[in-house]
């Protein structure tokens, strides 16, 4: 009896989460489009990728729940596209998709988009943003056109921004923000109004109302604050150089460095000089590397414990002559005198290993062996490096 119990509940419980699982209708979008026109309903896509941590949790927190089914059934014909298969591809590429899970809420008569959002949302904020879609004077095509009728009005901009970032990126902003601070002079970008419209939309750092905050950061550090300021320079320097690095575009990279370098600040020369040393070491180019580091280490990172011991790492890895391994051993000392550490003494005992300097290599193995005692972390590391020091 007691097996026929076990075996009637693990049925039970199988059969629950198979209800509750979320298995994706992958129907064909051409034929999506054509369901759509035919009952005269909008189109809703997800695009998502198995590999997807917010994607999956939307499929098993929003999707498997059969009121938020019902609705999009009730509301919407639609399909689910695996934007690493055929008609994933071309809907990510035709959206300018950049950012998963996205949810499209399309025209099927013309495919224009009406409404879109990105990433992980609860269930209740994504009825309520699908049930938005379905009001034509919340939709995209409404909105935009109320802005461009009136494109000095800054509370149609916001309007029109607020709907169109809830599914876009950054740099797909850029446009209305622009139209609209074309309608506004140089002297009237210094508002409270106008700093939110650039902090929020201007991503091209050559354009006019970058190099005006540039150039008038006292100004707009009033109307704003300093901080404020600080971040949009760096974030504009971070949002041109980071995509470059990450698709090791050396090309593209090595030109917009000398357009974020010529911002002559030492907050962007910090954000330039870490990113150079990332593209050096995806692409292994060692000599521009030390290069790089033995240049503006001392200047652009020197309060910065952490990354001087990255730094020293990378020349324990890859860098062999004895002159520059001194003065990564000099940076990685320095980190220590901001803040002791474990890995900061282990790290110099192994750089000077490898200069053959035993003595102080053995110096600092133990005071890293001191740290292990004291805080009672496992010594596998150094008491290995110590065994190899003592048959020398």
């Amino acid at each position: 009896m007691r097996f026929i119990y076990t075996l009637v509940l693990f049925i039970s419980l199988q059969i629950v989460n198979s209800q509750n699982q979320f298995v994706p209708d992958n129907v064909p979008y051409k034929t999506a489009l054509e369901n759509a026109k035919s009952q005269g309903k909008p189109l809703f896509v997800m695009l998502y990728a198995d590999w997807c941590p917010h994607c999956n949790l939307m499929k098993k927190e929003v999707f498997s729940d059969s009121n938020v089914m019902d609705f999009l059934k009730k509301n919407y014909v639609c399909t689910w596209k695996d934007i690493e298969k055929e008609e994933g591809i071309t809907l990510k590429n035709k959206f300018n998709t950049k950012s998963l899970p996205t949810f499209l809420f399309i025209d099927p008569n013309d495919e224009t988009l009406l409404y879109a959002l990105k990433g992980e949302l609860k269930k209740a904020d994504f009825l309520a943003e699908a049930n938005y879609a379905l009001n034509p004077t919340m939709q995209l095509p409404y909105l935009e056109k109320q802005f461009l009728a009136d494109p000095s009005n800054s509370d149609k901009y916001f309007t029109y921004l607020n709907t169109l970032k809830k599914g876009k990126d950054r740099t797909d902003l850029s446009v209305p923000t622009h139209i609209y601070l074309n309608t506004q002079s140089d002297a009237q970008l210094l508002s409270e109004t106008n700093w939110r419209v650039i902090a929020n939309g201007v991503t091209d750092i050559k354009s006019r109302e970058f190099q005006y905050v540039l150039n008038h950061q006292k100004e707009f550090a009033a109307v704003a604050s300093q901080n404020r300021v600080d971040r949009k320079i760096e974030s504009i320097v971070n949002e041109m150089l980071r995509p470059l690095v990450d698709n090791l575009d050396t090309i593209n990279y090595y030109k917009q460095r000398e357009i974020a370098k010529s911002i002559r600040l030492q907050k962007t020369d910090s954000l330039v000089f870490k990113f150079d040393l990332t593209l050096a070491e995806r692409t292994e180019k060692w000599q521009f590397y030390k290069k790089v580091t033995l240049d503006d280490t001392q200047k652009l990172v020197w309060n910065d414990a952490s990354f001087l011991k990255e730094i020293g790492q990378t020349y324990l890895k890859h860098i062999s002559d004895t002159e520059s391994l001194k003065k990564s051993i000099s940076w990685v000392k320095h980190s220590l005198e901001l803040n002791d550490s474990y890995d900061g003494n282990l790290l110099l005992a192994r750089l000077y290993n490898k200069i053959k300097d035993k003595k102080l290599a053995l110096q600092y193995a133990k005071d890293a062996k001191d740290i292990s005692k004291e805080m009672n972390w496992d010594a596998k590391e150094v008491d290995s490096l110590l065994a190899e020091l003592n048959k020398k």
